[in-house]
């Protein structure tokens, strides 16, 4: 919010909302009147947004402690997911686009609240809500339905440690993490926030609405 606040691409159209919470992973905002919504709709207030404004979120997909292989904790964040997904669409009654994006790399990570691989594996959850929604199947929701917004996928964040990403070079020191190893430094945070603003001004679709004509 702060760098897109002061970015000049960014349409005075837009306002960004942080509405992320520490803590607060995808199976606490499932209930539709958890303290995690509460909190999310003092902030809008606060900018002086109604719900009604709402057409876009950014969610970024992460639960707390998983366990077991792929197929169990994918579809517990996949169900959680979808959850919010629709308190969502409720609250925000014109949300018209989710972004989804899945977390940063977790290899210096010395505990169990979002270590490998299920930080990496958290990518393979975006992809099947987004394959749900396309074909309508094992109860996705296709876009334009009343019950989700069009679901597309946002900024990738994971690397593999200092391995640097091919194409844009991306890389984690230990430094980038703070002193679990599972959250963002600020350093680390720099990164995340650059990678969305990036994808948020240069996008083909999102450029659209995030940059100013």
């Amino acid at each position: 919010k702060q760098i897109a606040d002061a970015d000049p691409r960014k349409s005075p159209n837009v306002a960004v909302i942080d509405c992320a919470q520490g803590g607060q992973a995808m199976a606490e905002w499932v209930d539709p009147e958890a303290q995690p919504w509460q909190v999310a709709m003092e902030r809008l207030a606060a900018a002086n947004v109604s719900p009604a404004q709402v057409q876009v979120i950014w969610v970024k997909l992460a639960n707390k402690n998983p366990s077991g292989d792929l197929a169990e904790h994918g579809q517990k964040l996949k169900d959680d997911t979808a959850k919010l997904l629709q308190n969502a669409k409720t609250r925000f009654p014109n949300l018209q686009i989710a972004y989804l994006g899945s977390r940063i790399y977790a290899g210096y990570s010395g505990g169990p609240l979002n270590p490998e691989p299920y930080a990496y594996e958290s990518a393979f959850v975006v992809r099947w809500l987004i394959q749900d929604q396309i074909s309508g199947e094992k109860g996705g929701v296709r876009a334009g339905d009343a019950g989700l917004p069009l679901l597309l996928w946002g900024p990738y964040f994971w690397a593999d440690g200092m391995t640097p990403r091919k194409g844009d070079g991306l890389f984690y020191t230990r430094e980038d993490l703070a002193g679990e190893g599972t959250h963002p430094s600020e350093s680390g945070r720099q990164k995340v926030a650059e990678q969305l603003l990036k994808f948020f001004t240069t996008d083909p679709l999102a450029s659209t609405w995030f940059v100013g004509k």
